[in-house]
C-alpha cells in the first residue's frame, strides 16, 4: 500500500528538528560564499573578468530572493514538507551542474537555479518554527537558526579555502550537492508536516499573495525589512570584495584568507551567542540598535583610516571584524521581530524576509568591483553605504523605541 507524505509524517523530537532546520538555514549561505576563495581561479578557468565572476554570486542571490518570495506564501496554502523535499533535491542537482559547467554563462544560470532551489530550506525552515513554537520559545529557536544563518556566510569561505587546498573550485560544488542529498534524507526522517490542512490559507494563490501585500502596508515591517536587508547587503559586499582585497591587495594566500574569515566568524558566533543569552531579558529592539551602531562605527572608522592613507592589513581586518560582530546581533534580532510582527501570515512574512535579504544582497554584492578594480576603499565605501541605509530605515520607519515585535511583557 502506498502511504502519502502527509498521512505518515516522520516522528521527531525538537532537537533533531532544529538540527535539520539549522542545516537547511546554512546550506544556501554556504552555496553563496563557499566558493569565494576560488574567485581568482574561476576568473582564469573561464577566461572572464572579476566582475563577471561576482555576478555569479548575484545570480544566486536573485534566485534565493525570488524563491523565498514565491515559496513562502505558497507554503501557507500547500504546506511545508513537500516543498522542503523538492527544494533539497533540486539544490543537489543544480550544484552538480555548477560543478561541471563549461562556461561562465552556464555557470551563472545554474547558480540562479541553485539559489531558487536552496531558498526552500531558508524560508520554510523559519515557517516551520513559527508553526510549532510561540512566544519566547519561538524567539529562542529562531535565534538558533539566525545564528547558524549569520555564521554560515562567514564560515563558508573558510571551508571553501580548505577544499581548494586539496582540489579545484569545482569540488566545492560537488560537496554542496552531497550536502543537499543528505538534507533531503534528513527531512524525510525528521521533519514532519507542521501546517495542518485546516490551518492552510484557502482561496488560491491570489489570496496567499494578498496576505503578503497586506504585510507590506505595515510601515514598521518595511523598516525592519530594510534594516535587515541592507545589513545583509553590507555583508555580501564585504564577502565579494574581500578575496580581492586580502589576496590581491595584501598578498594573502587562499588559506590565509580563510583564516581571516575564521577569525571574523568568531565575532559573529560570539555576538549571536550573546544575543541568545539576552533574548527574553533585554528588548529585541535594543539589541538590534546596538548591532546596527556597531556596524556603522566599524565601517565609518575604516573609511576614515583609508581616506587619510592608513591602508594596512591589521586595521582593515579589525574594522571588518567589527562589521561581522555587529551583524551577529543585527540579523537574529531583526528576523525575530519581523516574524513576530507578521505572525498572522508566517509563510508570507518569512518570504518577504528572505526576499529583502537577498534582493538587497544581490544589489550590493557586485558593487565593490563595479568600477573595474576591487580595492579596500571601494569595498569599504559600499559596505558603509549599506549600513548607513540600514540605520536610516531603522530610525525613520521601524522606530525601535515603539517596541514592535517584542515578546509579551517587553514591549516597553
Amino acid at each position: 500500500m502506498t502511504v502519502s507524505i502527509e498521512s505518515a509524517p516522520p516522528r521527531t523530537g525538537t532537537g533533531r528538528l532544529i538540527i535539520v532546520l539549522g542545516g537547511l538555514s546554512a546550506v544556501s549561505p554556504f552555496a553563496i560564499d563557499m566558493y569565494a576563495p576560488g574567485f581568482p581561479e574561476i576568473v582564469t578557468a573561464f577566461g572572464t573578468s572579476k566582475s563577471a565572476v561576482q555576478i555569479s554570486l548575484t545570480a544566486c542571490l536573485i534566485g534565493l530572493a525570488v524563491g523565498q518570495l514565491l515559496l513562502g506564501p505558497i507554503s501557507d496554502a500547500m504546506g511545508r514538507r513537500r516543498l522542503l523535499l523538492a527544494g533539497s533535491g533540486m539544490f543537489a542537482v543544480f550544484s552538480l551542474v555548477c560543478a561541471v559547467a563549461p562556461s561562465i554563462a552556464v555557470f551563472d544560470v545554474a547558480r540562479l537555479l541553485q539559489g531558487i532551489a536552496g531558498s526552500a530550506g531558508i524560508v520554510l525552515g523559519r515557517a516551520v518554527v513559527s508553526d510549532r513554537f510561540t512566544g519566547t520559545h519561538a524567539a529562542r529557536q529562531l535565534t538558533t537558526l539566525s545564528v547558524i544563518g549569520s555564521t554560515a556566510p562567514v564560515l563558508a569561505p573558510v571551508i571553501g579555502g580548505l577544499i581548494l587546498g586539496v582540489g579545484s573550485w569545482r569540488l566545492v560544488f560537488v560537496a554542496l550537492a552531497a550536502t543537499g542529498l543528505l538534507l533531503m534524507i534528513a527531512i524525510r526522517a525528521w521533519v514532519p508536516e507542521s501546517l495542518p490542512v485546516e490551518r492552510r490559507r484557502t482561496g488560491g494563490l491570489r489570496t496567499v499573495f494578498a496576505a503578503m501585500g497586506g504585510l507590506l502596508r505595515r510601515r514598521e515591517l518595511v523598516g525592519y525589512l530594510l534594516a535587515m536587508g541592507c545589513g545583509l547587503g553590507a555583508l555580501f559586499a564585504y564577502i565579494t570584495g574581500s578575496p580581492f582585497v586580502f589576496e590581491g591587495g595584501y598578498g594573502l594566500s587562499p588559506t590565509a584568507y580563510s583564516l581571516v574569515f575564521a577569525t571574523n566568524a568568531v565575532g559573529t558566533v560570539v555576538a549571536g551567542a550573546i544575543f541568545g543569552r539576552l533574548a527574553g531579558r533585554v528588548r529585541l529592539n535594543l539589541l538590534l540598535v546596538i548591532g546596527v551602531v556597531i556596524t556603522v562605527v566599524s565601517l565609518a572608522t575604516l573609511v576614515t583610516l583609508l581616506s587619510v592613507g592608513v591602508d594596512t592589513f591589521p586595521t582593515t581586518w579589525a574594522c571588518l571584524f567589527g562589521l561581522t560582530s555587529g551583524f551577529g546581533l543585527l540579523l537574529p534580532a531583526s528576523i525575530t521581530i519581523i516574524l513576530a510582527v507578521g505572525s498572522d501570515a508566517p509563510g508570507a512574512a518569512s518570504g518577504l524576509l528572505g526576499g529583502a535579504q537577498f534582493v538587497l544582497g544581490a544589489a550590493a554584492a557586485p558593487l565593490p568591483g563595479v568600477l573595474g578594480n576591487t580595492t579596500a576603499m571601494s569595498t569599504a565605501v559600499v559596505v558603509l553605504g549599506c549600513v548607513l541605509v540600514s540605520a536610516v530605515a531603522l530610525l525613520t520607519l521601524a522606530r525601535p523605541w515603539q517596541g514592535h515585535g517584542e515578546p509579551a511583557g517587553q514591549s516597553s
